[in-house]
């Protein structure tokens, strides 16, 4: 479509500005699963009965601050995902980007129908589903800034390398090992199962960042983003063990351990930086397939020989 705008720069700070506004969704949203307090307001989509946009602040105290919070921010976000997929139909020339913003835009309204549900139907099993798509929408935004970014556009040249197989398979199956571990954390988190089976997740999920790491530092120490995005999650998963660690102690082994809110922040920030891991794989992983490409085999010259007419 000629129209389009292939260089404007409003999907890109669409995109942006919505990834940073989940952000602090996921973090209210992680207090409010910490804090126990996802049913102290009971009916849905009205608060206590107020228009949700329209309930006082006044009466705003305790839990129902939370999680009246974390529906403003849901709405807010709606709200930017909306104005992305459109900026993005309009003013974005690749057609498969222009479709990735409106299913941008389905999983904000299935991520805002399951936390309805949640309040209606009382199902622990809903909070774990909404959590772990909160996760990815996560990350779909923040691709969505990415591909759009001058980065994204300006690298159109592949480089070949004869570990770019190895290289995009150990991204695949890091964003899949961290997203599952970020499913057990979600069904740890809101069932009080699986505590062993989390702890073996992580034990994997660091083996496979660090030989990510590795592997990297071998042979693509050529390729900036790459080797930022890998250190990047290397430096994420050392403080993600860290908080993991100390969260165990507080609440397994210390009896006079820290206040609530700390312990609760702890747990909480827990949680973010498993987003933020997901998110840097996910990048990782895009930009090894956009950039890398294997070396082709050198063809066979084809041997002629001289035809003898009789």
């Amino acid at each position: 479509m000629a129209s389009l705008d292939h260089d404007s720069p409003w999907p890109h700070r669409f995109a942006v500005l919505t990834a940073i506004m989940t952000l602090p969704l996921l973090f209210v949203g992680g207090l409010v699963t910490s804090l126990k307090v996802g049913m102290v307001v009971p009916d849905w989509p009205t608060t206590f009965g107020y228009n949700m946009f329209f309930y006082p602040w006044s009466k705003m105290i305790g839990g129902i601050f939370y999680e009246h919070s974390h529906r403003l921010l849901g709405s807010a976000v709606g709200l930017l995902t909306i104005l992305l997929a459109g900026v993005l139909w309009f003013k974005e020339s690749r057609q498969w980007l222009r479709w990735l913003g409106v299913i941008a835009l389905g999983a904000v309204i299935l991520q805002g129908v399951l936390g309805g549900l949640r309040v209606i139907l009382v199902q622990h099993k809903i909070a774990i589903i909404h959590a772990c798509v909160a996760q990815a929408f996560f990350a779909l935004i923040t691709s969505l800034a990415l591909f759009t970014s001058r980065e994204w556009k300006s690298s159109t040249q592949q480089t070949p390398s004869r570990a770019a197989r190895k290289t995009k398979q150990l991204g695949l199956l890091a964003t899949g090992l961290i997203y599952t571990q970020l499913i057990l954390g979600a069904i740890f988190r809101h069932t009080g199962a699986g505590l062993s089976l989390h702890i073996v997740g992580a034990f994997v999920v660091f083996i496979c960042v660090f030989l990510l790491v590795d592997h990297m530092q071998q042979y693509h120490t050529d390729q900036p983003f790459l080797m930022r995005s890998a250190l990047t999650l290397r430096r994420l998963l050392l403080a993600q063990v860290g908080l993991g660690f100390i969260t165990y102690v507080v609440k397994y082994l210390v009896v006079d351990g820290p206040s609530t809110s700390q312990a609760v922040l702890i747990a909480t920030s827990h949680v973010i930086i498993g987003a933020l891991m997901l998110v840097t794989t996910v990048h990782f992983t895009l930009r090894a397939y956009h950039i890398l490409v294997e070396p082709q085999a050198p063809t066979s010259q084809p041997i002629f020989s001289e035809r003898i007419s009789v």
